[in-house]
Order: structure tokens, then C-alpha cells, then sequence
């Protein structure tokens, strides 16, 4: 079996060593990152929210407003669509095998801090279903949790060459998963996969319409929960979350200065496949060029095109931001800008809960109904001033030496007691 070895046998092993990461131990890499991804998560979550915009057959992004609109929604199609969420899932599986080789260093046992991987698991899945339930539909936590679940259970404890393998087979089954529309689209067939008018718009099913909060609550609970159980398993078909263990493994992002060929090559040739991937898509919908509506759809061939491709896009970012914080390390780490990112890494669920606590009750037709009157333009400097605001609020508590507030409810839940020893 290929396992490394669970330590159980040393009674100093029989419990958990210690509790969750401290102040000294974090680097500047994935805290920067995920800073910088909750900024590119409330972007990519605008579309939702347009409930009174006219909607194409993409069923996603508006087709009405003005010039500048339209090039906002072409500029969003291309970096952030199905981009965001592959970079999400790098930093997440990333952080699971950070989480895993503190422990296992300190002396826990590989079986009792995979246990806490698996407690971590099932309250991510909780606060993902009450998120969704109550603000957000589109929540990932929950699918995120489910995932972590499978990935603990599948790939956690193996040995770093085979979760490689794992990986790029990964990516192989995600190429097959979509190898009628990409072969269609090879052959010219644009239009050969997909409904025929497109895809109903995404609006309703995030109920962002619904004026009674009780109706929109029912129709998130059921999104959410669809999202949750049918998505979180399905994420394992992509290889990000695999391939983040093994670079965990490596300290990719906690030691970038070691890693430079190998970051420089990816941001250079990932970022590029993942922009040149979702072209189509972005050109498509804004009417640039002209294709069948089911072409567009989820099921269609430039979706599948622009899916199979987010991973290289998601992965490039990852990269990008190492080699960012690879040139703000040193002096340029202390400049107020970088530590108030940087906090807001820190507190990365706070803050990706406080987009929707804001976002929800302001935009919702349920609510005060702003997202009636904003535009893709509009929208998307409101999602900036959210993402500032989270930002000023991380940096305060930064420096008042507090951790966020879903983050210590988290941390308790998943460390108990240790927490309080370590």
C-alpha cells in the first residue's frame, strides 16, 4: 500500500501535537495569494447579482449596456471565468498539506492529523451549507469541504511522486470529460453540443430576483446543495488540488526563491493557455463572434474549451503571486499595502463570508435591490470597494492581533483543546 507510515505505534503520538498555524510559521507566498484571490472571487461573483439585465444564452454574463460594459465582460470572460476557482483550489489544497506536515512535525500522528483534516472537512461543509442557505448560493466552502473529504481519504498520504501521477491523470480524465464538445469543436461543429437557445440565466437560480427572502432562501438551499454534494466530488476530476500537494510538499510557495525556473516557466506558459482558452468565449459573447447559442452554454464547445482550460489559468496565477511575494520578500514585505493584502490572506474565509453579508442584503431584490440598477461596469467597482473594505477591516484586526472571526470559530472547532496547547 502507498502509505508512508502513521506513527501510532509511539504512545507520544496518541494525541494531537499541537493546534493551527502561528503568527511565526506563515510565509508571505500563500497568504499574498489568497489575499489577492478574494479581490478576483468578488469580481467573478457580479454576474449573479444582475438580476434585471437581459442575458444571453451563455445563461451567465449580461449582453446589454454600454461599450465599457461590454468590455468589462470580455476582460472577466477571459481572466476570471472558470479561472478563479482552479486557483482557489490550489491554495485550498495547498493549505491541507501545510496543515498535515505541521502536524506530523510536531509529533501528531499521520492517521490523527489526517482526523483533523476530516473535522476540518465536515465544518467547511456546514458553514458552506448555512453560507448558501442564507446569502450565497454559489458558495464553494461546502464543495471545497466535500472534496477535502475524498482528497484526505484518496491522496493525502501518498508518496509526492505518486500524487504527480495522480495529477496528470487528473488532467487526462478532465480532457476526456470533455472530449465530444473540444472534438466538435476541432471539426468546425461549433454548435453541435449544448441546448439549442442556451442557457436560462444564472440569476434565477441564485435567486437574486426573488423579492421574499423566505422563496430566495428555498431556492439557494436547494442551488447550494446541488453545488455542494454534486460539485465537491466532481472536483476531483480536476488535478489542481492533487498538484498542490506535491508542491506543498515542496514548500513551492513558502520557499519561491528556490522554485524561480519553475514559477517563471508556469506563470509564463499557464497564465497564456488559460487567457488564449477562454478567447473564444469572451469574443463570442460579446458578439464579436458570431456562433449557435448552444455553443455557448455550459454544456457547449467554447465552455469546454474555456473549462479545460481554467486550470492552466488558475495554476498561472498561483505562480504569478509567488513571484510576487518572491520580490516584496525582505524590506518591501513590511510596506503598509502588502501587509493589508496580506491580512486579508490571513483571514481568507472572514472575508470571503463578508463579500456575500454585503454583497447579498445591498443587491438582492429581496434586499435593497441595488443589483437592479448597476451594470457590469457599475457592479464591478462595487465588488472593488467591497474587497477594500474587507481589506481595511483585515488590516485593523492585524494589528490589533486578532485573528477573523471565522477563522477562530473554525480553528476551535477543529483543534479543540489543542489549540489552546500549540
Amino acid at each position: 500500500m502507498d502509505q508512508t507510515t502513521d506513527g501510532l505505534r509511539d504512545p507520544r503520538t496518541a494525541r494531537v501535537a499541537r493546534g493551527g498555524v502561528r503568527a511565526r510559521e506563515r510565509a508571505l507566498a500563500p497568504d499574498l495569494a489568497r489575499g489577492l484571490m478574494l479581490l478576483l472571487i468578488v469580481l467573478s461573483n457580479t454576474a449573479f447579482h444582475l438580476y434585471a439585465a437581459e442575458h444571453g444564452p451563455s445563461g451567465w454574463h449580461p449582453v446589454d449596456g454600454s461599450a465599457l460594459d461590454r468590455a468589462v465582460r470580455l476582460i472577466m470572460i477571459i481572466t476570471l471565468d472558470m479561472r478563479v476557482y482552479p486557483l482557489f483550489g490550489f491554495l485550498f489544497g495547498y493549505g491541507m498539506m501545510q496543515m498535515f506536515l505541521r502536524q506530523t512535525a510536531a509529533g501528531t500522528s499521520e492517521r490523527r492529523a489526517a482526523r483533523l483534516l476530516y473535522r476540518r472537512g465536515f465544518w467547511l461543509i456546514v458553514i458552506g451549507l448555512l453560507h448558501s442557505t442564507l446569502l450565497m448560493a454559489g458558495d464553494i466552502v461546502g464543495a471545497y469541504g466535500v472534496a477535502s473529504l475524498l482528497l484526505v481519504l484518496l491522496f493525502l498520504r501518498r508518496r509526492p511522486r505518486t500524487q504527480l501521477v495522480w495529477a496528470g491523470i487528473a488532467a487526462v480524465v478532465t480532457v476526456l470529460l470533455y472530449s465530444g464538445p473540444l472534438w466538435a469543436l476541432a471539426g468546425g461543429d461549433v454548435g453541435a453540443f449544448g441546448p439549442a437557445a442556451g442557457d436560462p440565466p444564472s440569476t434565477r437560480e441564485y435567486a437574486s430576483g426573488t423579492e421574499s427572502y423566505l422563496d430566495a432562501m428555498g431556492t439557494r438551499a436547494t442551488t447550494g446543495f446541488f453545488v455542494t454534494f454534486v460539485g465537491g466530488p466532481l472536483m476531483l476530476t480536476a488535478p489542481q488540488m492533487i498538484l498542490a500537494f506535491w508542491a506543498a510538499r515542496r514548500r513551492v510557495l513558502e520557499e519561491p526563491h528556490r522554485h524561480l525556473r519553475l514559477l517563471r516557466w508556469t506563470a509564463a506558459v499557464a497564465v497564456p493557455v488559460g487567457w488564449l482558452g477562454a478567447l473564444p468565449m469572451a469574443l463570442a459573447h460579446s458578439g464579436i463572434w458570431h456562433v449557435p447559442p448552444a455553443a455557448l452554454s455550459a454544456e457547449g464547445t467554447l465552455a469546454a474549451l474555456r473549462d479545460v482550460t481554467g486550470t492552466f489559468g488558475g495554476v498561472g496565477y498561483v505562480a504569478v503571486f509567488a513571484l510576487l511575494a518572491h520580490h516584496l520578500s525582505g524590506r518591501a514585505r513590511r510596506h503598509p499595502v502588502t501587509a493589508a493584502v496580506t491580512a486579508v490572506g490571513k483571514r481568507s474565509l472572514s472575508t470571503y463570508l463578508t463579500h456575500s453579508l454585503i454583497f447579498a442584503p445591498v443587491l438582492a431584490a429581496w434586499g435593497l435591490g441595488l443589483g437592479a440598477h448597476l451594470n457590469s461596469a457599475t457592479v464591478a467597482l462595487f465588488a472593488i470597494g467591497v474587497w477594500l473594505v474587507t481589506v481595511a477591516a483585515a488590516h485593523a484586526l492585524e494589528r490589533a492581533g486578532r485573528r477573523g472571526p471565522a477563522e477562530a470559530v473554525l480553528r476551535r472547532l477543529t483543534y479543540g483543546a489543542a489549540d489552546r496547547r500549540g
